[in-house]
């Protein structure tokens, strides 16, 4: 399927790795891109968003066939997968790039995602408010090469192993229906 058939959603849930490879192994999510979003100055680099000045989150955009997977689970993934109760910080990531964010690139989007955090709030799933900003979506800025496909190239590194291995055993434990057979 080519890209141009394919819509485009763009969350920031603290680490890019982490988001990435949660959404890489989910059916329908054709590819997802790390990245700078959110921020003022034009093409950041990693050792500027790192600085947390910038106002960039990290974050990934995914390309997904919605014949195969609505947006509405990729909220679900995305609420189950971090913790949006936290400003600015996931784990001992803090800072304003790891924050939790929607970055809507359509009222609908819009719509969908406050729609979803507000179900979230009235059902009580999480203890604390949900802080996840819902924002449109401005340039988006491909993170270099090194952070594209990062977990599956470094699982052995205890970033990894501690964060991500985590996240992935609870889309595959609570999720397995929504993984692409390969990683079922």
């Amino acid at each position: 399927m080519k890209e141009e058939n394919l819509q485009i959603a763009t969350f920031a849930g603290g680490c890019f790795w982490c988001t990435e490879a949660v959404f890489l192994r989910i059916e329908g999510v054709e590819k997802v891109v790390s990245g700078y979003t959110g921020g003022t100055i034009k093409n950041p680099a990693y050792r500027e968003i790192t600085t947390g000045r910038t106002g960039h989150a990290e974050g990934i955009q995914m390309f997904y066939d919605e014949n195969k997977v609505r947006y509405t689970e990729l909220l679900e993934l995305f609420f189950a997968t971090h913790d949006p109760t936290t400003l600015n910080r996931q784990g001992h990531d803090v800072g304003t790039q790891y924050r939790s964010a929607i970055f809507y690139n359509s009222e609908i989007q819009k719509e969908m995602a406050e729609d979803f955090i507000n179900l979230l709030e009235k059902e009580a799933v999480f203890n604390s408010p949900i802080v996840t900003e819902v924002t449109a979506l401005g340039p988006f800025y491909i993170a270099e090469d090194a952070h594209q496909t990062y977990y599956d190239r470094n699982k052995e590194a205890s970033y990894c192993q501690f964060v991500i291995d985590p996240k992935i055993d609870k889309i595959k434990k609570y999720y397995s229906n929504k993984l692409k057979e390969k990683h079922v």
